[in-house]
């Protein structure tokens, strides 16, 4: 296990690239999804997808404090509703931002050895099952984003006034 190097937006393309199908779920896979784990509990993420790590595969670690869930392959088979809420992502470091996302999602994939596994999410792992997927698909939540959302302190705020 080793922790990886996030890929920070502006500073390599491999961020707005589509990431490959995996094929081959062999030790380097698993190597992978457990290098991304320890990268993302480092980093205080809840999700990482492995582009953010500069490997162009489709492969997905979230943690929302029920557990890691590791997804090889996913895609969004079924959605319902909206929410509007505040994303930052590890590879945007300092910003924050609203954007829509889907209430409740449903998430077809692989896991680590290939066999198919089911994810639904709502809330949080919603959208962390969201914004990891367009991760894979060379999207950022600055592309959805709605609004900036800004962090300042009281004495920021003072100083403004």
């Amino acid at each position: 296990m080793a922790i990886r190097k996030i890929v920070e937006m502006g500073k390599d393309d491999i961020l707005r690239k589509h990431a490959r199908q995996v094929v081959k779920f062999d030790r380097r896979l698993a190597v992978l999804l457990d290098d991304m784990a320890d990268t993302m509990y480092e980093a205080d993420g809840v999700g990482l997808a492995a582009p953010q790590v500069g490997v162009l595969k489709r492969a997905v670690v979230i943690d929302v404090g029920e557990g890691l869930i590791e997804l090889v392959n996913p895609q969004i088979v079924w959605q319902e509703g909206e929410v509007v809420g505040a994303e930052g992502c590890l590879s945007v470091p300092g910003r924050r931002g609203t954007v829509a996302r889907p209430e409740k999602v449903r998430v077809a994939a692989q896991d680590r050895k290939g066999n198919a596994v089911e994810v639904e999410g709502e809330g949080l792992l919603a959208v962390c099952l969201c914004h990891e997927i367009d991760h894979l698909d060379g999207i950022l939540y600055v592309d959805k984003m709605i609004e900036d959302v800004t962090d300042k302190t009281e004495e920021e705020e003072q100083k403004e006034e």
